[in-house]
């Protein structure tokens, strides 16, 4: 069984599509894609994480990191080599690559930095301060009556 019938869901969610997307994604993703460029996902805090990708040979100008719509794209592009170069043996693959992350709510990409051709990518989790918990205080006392305001209509 390798799809995902979420038709019994809809019924009774409201928003959940995306993961529906998600997972239907996940599971015609072509196993060649995921093996190049090489790259780690580590978490380095309660809410950060960083994204290290292999790509050896590329400078930052053949690289573009780029967030549309909750999706973290990585995207590398090599340069024309020397036409005058014979390689005798070529081991280090500097084709062309898009890599596709996505993010979960309130990810945000705090910086990148190449690094003895690691790309460092790190984000953070901003919750927005209306969804976090927050404690109420119980008064002590009489309950406060709501004030009702009347509105007199001018005739």
């Amino acid at each position: 069984m390798d799809r995902f019938d979420f038709s019994p869901l809809f019924r009774s969610t409201i928003g959940f599509d995306r993961m529906a997307r998600l997972v239907d994604a996940a599971t015609r993703v072509d196993n060649t894609a995921l093996s190049y460029p090489p790259y780690n996902i580590e978490k380095t805090g309660d809410d950060s994480y960083r994204l290290t990708m292999a790509v050896a040979g590329f400078s930052q100008s053949e690289l573009d990191i780029t967030v549309h719509e909750g999706t973290l794209i990585v995207t590398g592009k090599a340069h024309t080599d020397d036409e005058r170069a014979r390689y005798l043996h070529r081991g280090i693959a500097r084709r062309a690559f898009e890599r596709r992350f996505s993010l979960a709510d309130h990810i945000k990409v705090s910086g990148a930095s190449l690094d003895n051709g690691l790309l460092h990518v790190d984000l953070v989790r901003e919750v927005p301060e209306a969804m976090k918990p927050r404690q109420i205080k119980i008064a002590a006392g009489e309950p406060s009556r709501p004030q009702v305001v009347e509105q007199k209509h001018a005739a």
